[in-house]
């Protein structure tokens, strides 16, 4: 390690370690703390702090750059002394020493900062000719290959040569650092390569031990790799892809997955690996698999009758329409999710917990439950009310009572994250409420509509958003007669109802799914609320991977 760097590392140490300390000295909150340390922890900033120690280094000056005359002055000097004087003598035997001579004349020009080599007389036709490679500039490389593992290469044809297309970050080839992007495959172990990719691709499959390649470079400088981290919000196998340009070169990833993407070259295939460990593959890049999902329709949005994929149906016509507000979730069925870039953060307390799901799901119970077992850490909000006080009714306890108008004011200034109206009132949820719960140092549990989620996926919110899923028909009807039975609820659910609350559960988790962090299946109240108390705590040990959005 450099000074610099040792200087770079220490100080930034220092001021970790001293944030600490920090709430008792300053006031500052533990939110700001730890996104204050999240953002000193990252790779960005450590590398703009040995940057900035690099460029603040004092560098060392010469004295003098005149140090040949001096030593001719030193000669001249030692000559006139009595020629008894051995140590005059030895003195003037060393200065005139040839590679003491020679060493002080390189210090002198270092130090006027001669670096260039001594103009030779070149016309314009030599100078064109030594910036390209001639035609047969080959190199022969050695490679060292175990049987059955993969070289991570792939190929392509260009004007009939055999060039490489692309080498698979981590793979053989890579940590070899023989083989670069471009260059052109001749021969393997002597023998000529044809134009067809999948031929070398096997002749490569079945060698082992050493192997020779006969290559014509293309000296390209490799790009750093990039310190990007996607979370994926579909699932893919390269196996059933068909456009990949090799199967066995795909990763395989499942939606939520963090994956780091070390290569984004090419425009449709990225490197990836994912963060847990494995080896580097091809994903398909954000515009491609754009390209993919808007070609295909959506399975539950087609009609009866069947049609094939690329095919066009002339009797439908198509819908246009403006944006409005009023049609939020039939325009959310048509938005496109694909990668969201993510960074890793330390361990910290969400600002809000969001439970989403079908009504009649049990998404209050489970609110309930958990603002009841730790009251001190959860906490939520009073929804706000246009009609007027019941006699048993007191203002800030179950509903906070406003006029319509006033109501009516803050809508339109976009201070509620929802609001609906039912028998003639209006009923909302006012967003200073939420922040007055954060202040008081609690998370704040929402059960809103999936709608809002938009509004509260933001670094203003920090969100933990859980998907409370509705089991199957038979075990909710189950579960339906069960509460009854015991005497829990007097509201009866007839058959549609709760078919119709499986429906809205699954077109909830097919509109929606991008946004949530967890997923629970609620066919046991209390199974499904000890899951979601286990996750919730894990969020205050455990570093968390959040929207890069949130740390930026």
């Amino acid at each position: 390690m450099t000074v610099a760097n040792a200087k770079s590392g220490s100080a930034m140490q220092q001021v970790l370690d001293n944030l600490k300390e920090l709430p008792t000295g300053t006031g500052a909150k533990d939110i700001d703390l730890i996104f204050l340390r999240g953002i000193m922890e990252s790779p960005i900033v450590r590398s703009l702090a040995k940057a900035h120690e690099r460029l603040e280094e004092v560098k060392l000056q010469a004295v003098r750059d005149d140090n040949v005359q001096l030593v001719t002055e030193i000669l001249d000097s030692l000559n006139v002394l009595p020629e008894k004087d051995a140590a005059a003598a030895e003195l003037a035997r060393i200065l005139q020493e040839p590679h003491f001579k020679s060493l002080i004349e390189a210090h002198d020009k270092v130090a006027a900062k001669c670096y260039e080599m001594p103009h030779a007389a070149v016309n314009s036709n030599s100078l064109l000719t030594s910036s390209l490679m001639p035609a047969d500039a080959v190199r022969m490389i050695g490679i060292q290959k175990k049987a059955g593992e993969p070289l991570g290469v792939t190929f392509r044809v260009v004007q009939g040569e055999m060039v490489i297309a692309r080498i698979l970050h981590g793979s053989s080839i890579d940590r070899q650092g023989m083989l670069h992007t471009g260059d052109i495959i001749r021969e393997v172990n002597g023998r000529e390569v044809g134009s067809n990719p999948h031929e070398l691709q096997e002749l490569l499959r079945d060698c082992s031990g050493s192997i020779t390649l006969k290559v014509l470079p293309s000296y390209k400088d490799t790009p750093a790799p990039p310190q990007v981290y996607l979370k994926p919000h579909f699932n893919y196998n390269p196996a059933t892809d068909n456009l990949i340009p090799c199967k066995e070169a795909g990763l395989a990833f499942s939606k939520g997955d963090v994956l780091h993407v070390v290569n984004k070259e090419d425009p449709n295939w990225w490197q990836a690996r994912k963060v847990v460990g494995g080896a580097t593959g091809l994903i398909p890049s954000q515009f491609l698999e754009e390209k993919r999902k808007a070609f295909v329709r959506r399975d539950w949005d087609a009609s009866g009758t069947g049609m094939l994929c690329g095919t066009r149906n002339e009797k439908k016509k198509k819908k246009k329409m403006m944006y409005l507000t009023a049609k939020n979730a039939e325009f959310d069925r048509y938005e496109l999710q694909i990668y969201e870039e993510v960074a890793k953060m330390p361990p910290f307390q969400r600002k809000t917990l969001v439970l989403i799901g079908a009504q009649g799901v049990g998404r209050r119970s489970l609110k309930n439950r958990l603002i009841l077992l730790n009251p001190l850490r959860y906490g939520t909000t009073v929804p706000f009310t246009s009609r007027r006080p019941r006699e048993e009714e007191k203002d800030g306890q179950n509903y906070c009572f406003v006029t319509r108008e006033e109501m009516e004011k803050d809508i339109k200034e976009s201070r509620y994250l929802e609001h609906g109206e039912y028998d003639g009132n209006l009923y909302g949820t006012k967003i200073d409420s939420i922040h007055e719960v954060v202040h008081a140092g609690r998370t704040c549990i929402l059960d809103v509509n999936p709608q809002a989620l938009k509004v509260l996926k933001t670094a203003e919110f920090m969100p933990f958003v859980v998907f409370i899923a509705a089991p199957e028909l038979d075990t909710l009807r189950a579960m339906h007669k069960a509460v009854v039975d015991a005497g829990l609820t007097t509201k009866l659910l007839t058959e549609n109802d709760l078919k119709k609350t499986v429906d809205e559960s699954a077109r909830i988790h097919r509109a929606y799914s991008h946004y949530f962090d967890l997923t629970i299946v609620n066919d046991n109240l209390d199974k499904a609320f000890d899951k979601l108390q286990e996750t919730v705590e894990r969020l205050f040990i455990e570093p968390q991977w959040v929207p890069v959005s949130w740390v930026y």
